[in-house]
């Protein structure tokens, strides 16, 4: 289920399947897209975020023996996150592992809290990324640290992950929505299509 609230100019997405780690089935990617496809001409803002103590740990296991894990879905939603003309945020509530980092790494910002983990087990499970996921996770940070995660297996715990780049600012639990509306505010202020301007100069490959 995703719980989308809207306020001015944001738009907050929240992965809501606490039970189940917010694990994505391919109705809950279905919704992602077509909601963020209907806000885009709107938000100055989208903040992406989770209920419960965990981002998402991927694709739902059920769904990605039937299939999932391989479904062309996991790149049209972060193509649609990168090519969404505002700024956009994960706050990550929690752990992000598997296939939910596509979304991740195509937003601008991405905050963290300091219990969460990072791992993206395709090595192990004989699984290739998607298509889009190593490169910008190079871009992020760069390509050794790249394949200890995609290749090693790598579990970085948030402390590394912000010396590494892989996000941009810890928060508290308690904090966490409202630092990413802090960070929304300015573009949510601004005229309306100004922060799409903005982003259009800022060099990077989030929207290739």
């Amino acid at each position: 289920m995703i719980i989308r609230r809207d306020s001015g100019a944001l738009t907050i997405l929240t992965l809501d399947r606490p039970d189940k780690a917010n694990s994505l089935t391919r109705a809950m990617m279905v919704d992602l897209i077509e909601t963020l496809r209907d806000v885009s001409d709107r938000a100055q803002a989208v903040i992406l975020t989770g209920s419960g103590k965990v981002f998402s740990a991927g694709a739902d296991l059920d769904e990605a023996r039937a299939g999932l894990a391989t479904d062309p879905i996991w790149e049209e939603l972060s193509s649609t996150i990168a090519a969404m003309p505002c700024l956009t945020i994960a706050a990550l509530n929690g752990t992000l592992a598997g296939g939910a980092f596509g979304m991740v790494l195509a937003c601008d910002i991405r905050l963290a809290v300091p219990g969460a983990k990072f791992f993206y087990p395709v090595m192990k499970l004989g699984f290739l990324p998607q298509p889009s996921d190593p490169a910008r996770m190079a871009a992020l940070i760069g390509p050794g640290r790249t394949k200890m995660i995609l290749m090693a297996g790598a579990r970085v715990l948030a402390a590394e992950a912000l010396d590494w780049g892989l996000v941009d600012r810890l928060s508290s639990p308690e904090t966490l929505l409202d630092d990413a509306r802090i960070l929304a505010a300015d573009p949510c202020a601004a005229p309306a299509g100004h922060a799409s301007r903005i982003k259009a100069m800022i060099p990077g490959i989030w929207s290739h």
